[in-house]
């Protein structure tokens, strides 16, 4: 039995990791839980999981979850606060840990993970954002496996070859086209999107997920994020990375070759399957997914993005090209216009605004340190913060 802890247990990702394991109990037994304040669904889960270690980051949540379960589940240790979220990561019994935090949040947990040398199957793309040469620096040092969970990344991950660590020049691979559904504004007249709703927003037209990323599938700043991710992950320069629109959500990503082939990796809109290709990898496992019917596929449509329907698209092409500081400075300020957009107090059209103008207002500078990136992280958000508060209330 392989122990696996799941971080972020009650998001998008969190769930459908927990329904795979599900799916091979006799191969996986999950041995921590994390969350950050959604007590309920966090109970249920341990009732029904039974793992040895359950982590709220909400410490008083935390309190509250140690009362339910103590007769219940007298041998589940409840702990509170985001150390302790680290400790999860950390977990001796955890062989393999799912990194599903959403945002920055989920960095130091990720580092944490594979400085301990699991198997970090990473979800979260902000850690490689904000700390991309740190991130794969540690993943190498202490010999830890990473494994792409995003299902862009994941497929990228299956139809490459399996030495393109030696280059991807080497493995005669000529670009990685990262495919995007356009999210549920890709037709509406450009005029109209100042007035969309965050409930509009939130429903996308293919995939389920949280309320945060489904903003950023909506501004396609996902994909902007994504390219900085598929840089690190996989060597490649920004010019190598190109993102194509494919509304039907049905080719996750296609790798181009110098002889004129394309992989793609094809499959359900269904994160099931990204992550249990990288929890049985080498190896396939069941993921609980209906096999995909070919007879009964749409035609399948190719656009390219239109810069002035996405303009956080070009701001991320951008920062992953000045580098240093600068992806970091992107996300923060991204994670806090969102957060402003949902809570109403910004305009859809206005996130890209707020970003450049903290792009503009905090210089980048070369990433030394954790440190370093730590504190450029919570200045861009203050800045972010402050210019939402000076320009756009």
């Amino acid at each position: 039995m392989i122990g696996v802890a799941v971080l972020g247990s009650t998001g998008s990702i969190g769930k459908s990791t927990l329904d795979v394991i599900a799916h091979n109990s006799k191969r996986f037994k999950v041995v921590a839980l994390t969350a950050r304040r959604d007590l309920d669904r966090l109970e249920a889960q341990c009732l029904q999981f039974k793992p040895e270690l359950a982590v709220l980051a909400d410490p008083t949540a935390a309190l509250s979850l140690k009362r339910r379960l103590a007769d219940k589940l007298p041998d589940t240790t409840v702990l509170g606060g985001m150390t302790s979220v680290v400790a999860a990561a950390e977990l001796p019994s955890a062989k393999y840990v799912m990194g599903a935090i959403v945002g920055a949040a989920g960095l130091l947990p990720a580092l944490a993970a594979l400085k301990a040398g699991k198997r970090l199957l990473l979800a979260n793309k902000e850690a490689l954002v904000i700390a991309g040469q740190l991130f794969m620096d540690t993943a190498i040092q202490h010999e830890a496996e990473l494994l792409p969970v995003d299902s862009e990344h994941n497929a990228i991950f299956q139809c490459l070859p399996g030495d393109f660590k030696k280059g991807l020049a080497r493995s005669g691979i000529s670009r990685i086209l990262l495919t995007a559904s356009g999210g549920p504004f890709r037709d509406m007249p450009l005029e109209k999107l100042a007035a969309v709703t965050p409930e509009q927003a939130c429903e996308h037209p293919t995939w389920r997920m949280g309320r945060k990323i489904s903003v950023d599938s909506a501004t396609m700043m996902n994909k902007g994020l994504e390219i900085i991710e598929a840089c690190w992950l996989f060597g490649a320069r920004p010019e190598q990375v190109k993102v194509v629109i494919n509304p039907q959500s049905i080719i996750h990503s296609l790798v181009q070759y110098v002889d004129g082939s394309v992989l793609a990796q094809m499959g359900h809109p269904d994160m099931r399957t990204p992550i249990a290709h990288a929890l049985g990898w080498p190896d396939r496992i069941a993921a609980g997914v209906p096999d995909l019917d070919l007879f009964s596929i749409p035609a399948l449509n190719f656009t390219a993005p239109d810069p002035k329907r996405f303009p956080c698209l070009e701001l991320a092409i951008a920062a992953i090209k000045a580098g240093g500081t600068v992806p970091a400075i992107l996300n923060a300020a991204n994670e806090i216009a969102v957060s402003a957009f949902l809570e109403r107090r910004i305009k859809f059209t206005s996130i890209a605004a707020v970003v450049k103008a903290t792009l503009n207002a905090v210089p980048g500078q070369p990433a030394e340190s954790l440190e370093m990136l730590l504190e450029i992280d919570s200045k861009a958000r203050s800045t972010a913060t402050q210019i939402i508060r000076n320009e756009f209330s």
